[in-house]
């Protein structure tokens, strides 16, 4: 199921907003059957296009203090620094990119100063050529 319908990206687009809406309620507001609703959520899973549900907490629920880390990572070392940061229980997602920079880390931390101890450890990494931090002030789109 590679290719979405016009169906299946609504259904997504309901799903984004709410994931906990009922199939009936989807149902209805898409114009088709539960059924339909119930097949397509199904399909959409088995083909991996949708991975699970969440939740999403508030900003000030658990008082976060969230950074976004580029990195630079020298070339035989990438793999390396993959395994390091995906043991850092403050590195709540990781992504590999393209450009100046190799990697981007998300770091969350309960207390400013949790901040600068994890960013030594990921600067002190073998491989690590260089990183800039940004802390994130508030999410304008979730």
């Amino acid at each position: 199921m590679a290719n979405l319908d016009s169906l299946d990206r609504a259904l997504l687009s309901a799903l984004r907003v709410d994931g906990r809406a009922p199939v009936a309620e989807l149902a209805r507001d898409l114009g088709v059957t539960r059924t339909t609703i119930t097949r397509r959520i199904d399909a959409l899973t088995d083909a991996g296009v949708i991975l699970g549900f969440t939740v999403r907490v508030a900003e000030r629920a658990d008082a976060a203090i969230r950074a976004i880390s580029h990195l630079a990572i020298e070339g035989p070392y990438v793999e390396e620094t993959i395994r390091m940061l995906r043991g850092l229980p403050e590195v709540t997602a990781l992504h590999a990119t393209n450009g100046e920079w190799d990697l981007i880390a998300e770091i969350t931390v309960t207390k400013l100063a949790d901040i600068d101890v994890v960013l030594s450890a990921i600067r002190n990494s073998p491989g690590v050529h260089r990183s800039e931090t940004s802390i994130l002030l508030r999410s304008v789109l979730m």
